[in-house]
C-alpha cells in the first residue's frame, strides 16, 4: 500500500492520510482533476463512485454517488475552496441526500489535498478538518479511516496506466 501514515489529532479536530507515489506532482494531480481517474480510486472497492459533476475550480463543486454491492448509494459533494495545481485543493466535503442537496444531518469536513515532489516522486496528503470532536468521532466511528485507506490503495493500479 502507497499510504506511509495515518495521523488522527483530536485537540486539531483533524486526520491526516499520507502517501507516497511514484509520479511527479503533475501526474498525482489528475488523479483529483480527472473526474475518469478520480472514479476509479474515490470510494473503497466495494463502493465506487460515479462522478456526476465536475467543476474543480474556485467555487466550482464536484458532486459523486458511490453505489454500494447491494445497489445501496451514497452521495456526496465538493465545494471547493482553493486550487492550485499541483500542488494544492481545499474542498469543502459533505454528504448529499439523494437528490444531490446537501445533507445537513451530516457534518461537513474540510479537505485539504497537498500533493509535494519528492525523491521517489511525490507526497500526497489528505488532511480533513472536522467542526467539532463529535463530528470527528461520528465520521470515525463511521469508517472514514477505513474507507480512505481502501480507496487510496486503489490509486497505484489508477497510476499504473
Amino acid at each position: 500500500m502507497i499510504v506511509t501514515s495515518v495521523h488522527k489529532d483530536t485537540e486539531a479536530l483533524s486526520m491526516a492520510i499520507t502517501a507516497e507515489l511514484s509520479v511527479p506532482a503533475a501526474r498525482a494531480w489528475q488523479l483529483w482533476a480527472d473526474p475518469r481517474q478520480l472514479e476509479r480510486w474515490w470510494g473503497p472497492p466495494t463502493w465506487p463512485a460515479t462522478v456526476l459533476d465536475h467543476d474543480l475550480v474556485p467555487g466550482g463543486r464536484v458532486s459523486y454517488v458511490m453505489t454500494g454491492p447491494d445497489g445501496d448509494r451514497a452521495g456526496g459533494m465538493w465545494h471547493v475552496d482553493e486550487v492550485d495545481p499541483p500542488s494544492l485543493l481545499v474542498l469543502r466535503d459533505q454528504f448529499a441526500n439523494d437528490d444531490g442537496t446537501p445533507n445537513e444531518a451530516m457534518p461537513t469536513t474540510v479537505m485539504r489535498v497537498t500533493i509535494a515532489e519528492s525523491p521517489a516522486g511525490s507526497t500526497m496528503t489528505v488532511t480533513s478538518t472536522f467542526p467539532s470532536l463529535e463530528a470527528m468521532e461520528q465520521l470515525v466511528g463511521m469508517g472514514m479511516e477505513e474507507g480512505m485507506l481502501a480507496a487510496m490503495s486503489q490509486i497505484e493500479a489508477v497510476l499504473a496506466d
